[in-house]
């Protein structure tokens, strides 16, 4: 992959003196291991104050950045099983799936996995935090919101996509309530660059807090396309309590699928454990209306 220096850009645009003109895809490849870094390319680059007339250029650069860091990173989570078993997956995964089939529901039922730790310390200990994209879509129903300018409004509307536009935001007018319902209403937000700067003014920290700030998307990318890497994204968020559960599948998949996802997540979680798999303490699978069944 050849060097791409950020300076040319940006002393193309006349912006001199900011951060991003002396790093390098190559230096953030090497150091953006780190969740904050990630986070500031993701999130923040279009939201700092002092960056807020920043040129387009910038926000798709960090946004390749972190497609080659999270490309690398599945490269890296997927071939490894390490101590969980690739048989008893398996068997696990038929059992619960057969058992859903016996018992037909309404709806399709999620497949969790629920992860309990060990020797750690959530008020001493750092308190991980990580997301990964996964090979397939585990929940095809996950509620995702795009706050658009008019052109992504418009594609929002021609996949059946939930939006708001800049005036439906400005109805909100920072109440808590109101912005406390919307995220809780969806799962996921997307935002187009004219829109994501004003995230905090026209509905303030409500959308951070509840972990849900949207992802950038520029008008250069497919709207559909996002979505769906937006679907297959799953977070892993320690907080007070040793134990957590992600989506990994759903009774819809091939049992295949299920297996590379189930493989993927566990690996994913146990590069964010301080002890790898010493912290790791049970994993099970269970689907929503079925028993838990113990893979670890």
């Amino acid at each position: 992959m050849p060097k791409m220096d950020a300076s040319e850009t940006l002393e193309r645009d006349g912006i001199e003196d900011w951060n991003f003109k002396c790093i390098s895809v190559s230096i953030i490849l090497a150091v953006a291991q780190s969740e904050f870094l990630r986070n500031v390319l993701r999130r923040k680059v279009m939201t700092l104050p002092n960056v807020r007339s920043l040129p387009n250029s910038i926000a798709i650069f960090a946004q390749n950045c972190i497609r080659l860091i999270e490309a690398n990173e599945r490269k890296a989570y997927l071939p490894k099983m390490s101590k969980l078993q690739s048989e008893a997956l398996r068997e696990a995964i038929t059992q619960i799936t057969t058992d859903a089939k016996e018992k037909k529901r309404n709806f399709t039922e999620t497949i969790e996995l629920q992860i309990g730790l060990k020797n750690y310390d959530p008020q001493k200990d750092k308190r991980f935090s990580g997301t990964v994209k996964l090979p397939h879509i585990p929940r095809p129903k996950l509620k995702v919101c795009m706050l658009g300018d008019a052109q992504h409004v418009e594609e929002a509307q021609k996949i059946g996509l939930e939006y708001m536009d800049v005036e439906g935001l400005k109805k909100l007018n920072k109440n808590k309530k109101l912005v406390k319902k919307l995220a809780k209403k969806h799962q996921a937000f997307l935002a187009s660059e004219s829109v994501i700067k004003q995230i905090p003014r026209l509905l303030g920290p409500g959308l951070n807090k509840a972990g849900k700030f949207p992802t950038l998307v520029s008008h250069q990318e497919s709207l559909e396309a996002k979505v769906n890497e937006t679907k297959a994204t799953v977070k892993f968020q320690l907080k007070k309590v040793l134990c957590m559960g992600v989506a990994v599948g759903n009774c819809s998949m091939e049992e295949k699928q299920i297996f590379q996802n189930v493989q993927m997540s566990v690996n994913f979680l146990v590069s964010l454990l301080k002890k790898n798999w010493q912290n790791v303490r049970c994993l099970y699978l269970k689907t929503t209306m079925g028993k838990p069944v113990r893979i670890f």
